[in-house]
């Protein structure tokens, strides 16, 4: 462990050094004196997000800023974006083997490479309304975070197979075409794409703290399907889609139709936004060892000032026929994941209620503080394998050195509520402190 942590620190101190000449005001990614859109209702940096829940957003600049990669290709007069990160994490856990149901920082006292991500991002012209425009996107990503978000049928014998502790997962392949006299825009996302109304992210760069909230863990991380967007004025946008279920290609046998239909509303002032609605809705009927979730969800931010803003999501997830610990992972067990094989059935149907709040205090124009406090009941154990509620609470800190580099440390206490239940550390606890922090370097 005293190896692997010196480790974690000369790769600190390194990267530090390289990027330390750059310019803070480079940060900034959304021109606000360009776009037919409200104004951005939060300061990025030092937030991951200038804006409120509900990608994509219609009538405002989305592309990327010009990264080092990009420069050093030689390709800046281009719109296309190419750039990635690397994101190195480490924790001290009071758990020996295995820091799961918490996900992400899965592997205890140890420090490990979460994600190495690449992007390839063109994004269409949504500011104008007279022609036709279209980009694409496209995300892959290496490291040990690709368990969360592998879906059946994208390479997913490393994990559904192998149980393999680092993989690689294309998790975005998706084009983008924007008609503009369709409503006061629509854009047409055709591909595998990150599912809707959540307010973590996949990425380690587009989210508050390092660790994921427990209800985060267990619910779709990705669709593969289309999803056309629709800006309503000023205030609203409407998305209807459709996709063959959460975190598995058409072509699996495990894939099963569903439907789509959230809406976006964001207040006159900007200081209130409600994004929700179905994100799954279908047979939800557990298929070929593989889940059919079916999700109803919502999330509130609410901005107190220009130095204060919370997030706070709740949802409920159901399908039916399911096995306890959900998907199932027929490779060997590994000391960090021994949930393998198929649980016991549950006849009927298994739900899921879930509830996070996020709370950010801006500290500088290069650091904030965010607090997250999360709740989630596996009534019948398909979610996590444990038939129990918890709680999880998480304190962090965000601090950026300049544009590319930023630390995330964080302190967290989580348990389970069932008398004689005991999921933490491969089944002998029932809570888990643990320190946490990772490092992302973007480029």
């Amino acid at each position: 462990m005293k190896e692997r942590l010196f480790i974690f620190i000369l790769l600190t101190t390194v990267t530090l050094n390289a990027f330390s000449q750059v310019d803070p005001k480079s940060l900034s990614t959304r021109k606000d004196s360009v776009k037919r859109s409200l104004p951005s209702p939060l300061d990025s940096p030092p937030f991951p997000t200038s804006e409120w829940d509900g990608a994509p957003l219609i009538g405002i600049d989305a592309t990327a800023p010009v990264y080092p990669l990009q420069k050093a290709l030689g390709l800046t007069k281009t719109k296309l974006r190419i750039y990635g990160w690397i994101d190195p994490g480490v924790n001290i856990s009071s758990s020996k083997t295995s820091n799961a149901p918490t996900s992400y920082d899965l592997i205890p006292n140890n420090v490990v490479l979460d994600q190495v991500g690449l992007k390839f991002d063109l994004q269409p012209n949504t500011i104008q309304t007279d022609h036709i425009s279209a980009g694409f996107l496209l995300t892959t990503i290496f490291g040990t975070d690709y368990r969360f978000t592998t879906a059946k049928g994208y390479f997913s014998d490393q994990l559904l197979k192998h149980n393999n502790k680092y993989g690689f997962d294309p998790a975005e392949i998706y084009g983008l075409i924007y008609f503009p006299k369709i409503a006061d825009g629509m854009i047409l996302k055709v591909g595998r794409f990150i599912s809707p109304a959540d307010i973590e992210a996949q990425w380690a760069t587009d989210n508050y703290l390092y660790s994921h909230s427990l209800m985060f863990t267990v619910d779709p991380y990705t669709f593969t399907g289309a999803q056309a967007t629709f800006k309503l004025g000023s205030y609203w946008q409407l998305e209807v889609g459709v996709h063959a279920g959460n975190d598995v290609a058409p072509w699996s046998n495990s894939a099963s139709i569903n439907g789509l239909l959230m809406a976006r509303w964001v207040s006159k002032n900007n200081n209130n936004s409600i994004y929700g609605g179905i994100n799954s809705l279908g047979a939800g009927k557990y298929k070929n060892n593989h889940d059919d979730l079916q999700m109803v969800v919502a999330t509130w931010g609410h901005r107190f000032n220009n130095t204060v803003h919370m997030m706070t999501e709740v949802y409920y997830m159901w399908q039916k026929d399911a096995l306890v610990g959900g998907t199932v992972i027929d490779g060997p067990p590994q000391p960090f994941f021994k949930g393998v094989g198929a649980g016991n059935p549950i006849p009927g149907y298994a739900n899921a209620l879930g509830a996070v709040n996020y709370f950010q205090v801006k500290l500088s124009g290069a650091d904030y503080l965010s607090i997250r406090n999360d709740y989630l009941n596996d009534a019948k154990g398909n979610r996590t394998g444990f038939a129990t509620a918890y709680s999880s609470h998480t304190i962090g800190v965000v601090h950026f050195f300049n544009p590319y580099i930023r630390i995330r440390p964080e302190i967290r206490y989580e348990r389970a509520y069932a008398n004689n239940v005991t999921p933490y550390d491969n089944g002998v606890k029932k809570d888990q402190y643990s320190a946490a922090a990772d490092l992302i370097v973007r480029f």
